[in-house]
């Protein structure tokens, strides 16, 4: 079992930033894919960033490209979202995700993921 505790959410103004950390446990992180996903309300869960079980891989949707960027620590078992220029419309719930597959280059779909963490909250005002 894989437990997974996001943190870094918050209220933050359009153009600001925020970086989001997941720390995970329970399974050799270094081994698996990790992702980030996001949910505003009334909306479905779509996805944000991706990387590969060490790191060299990347991808992103395309609504933050340029604005977000998504790394790991493998020796501290947590990934992270940095989010630069913040707009209103980044508001969600954001989930941290843990690959399905043993050295997984990332996927942006939520089959690629079994085990989700909690959730953090940003908000960005406008």
């Amino acid at each position: 079992q894989v437990q997974l505790v996001e943190s870094g959410g918050g209220l933050v103004q359009a153009g600001g930033s925020l970086r989001l950390s997941c720390a995970a446990s329970g399974r050799t992180f270094s081994n698996y894919a990790m992702g980030w996903f996001r949910q505003a309300p009334g909306k479905e869960r779509e996805f944000v960033a991706a990387i590969s079980w060490s790191g060299g891989n990347t991808i992103y949707a395309d609504s933050v490209k340029g604005r977000f960027t998504i790394s790991r620590d493998n020796a501290k078992n947590t990934v992270y979202l940095q989010m630069n220029s913040l707009k209103p419309e980044d508001t969600a719930t954001y989930y941290c995700a843990f690959g399905r597959y043993y050295y997984g280059l990332g996927s942006s779909g939520t089959g690629g993921y079994n085990y989700w963490g909690q959730g953090t909250q940003v908000t960005v005002s406008s």
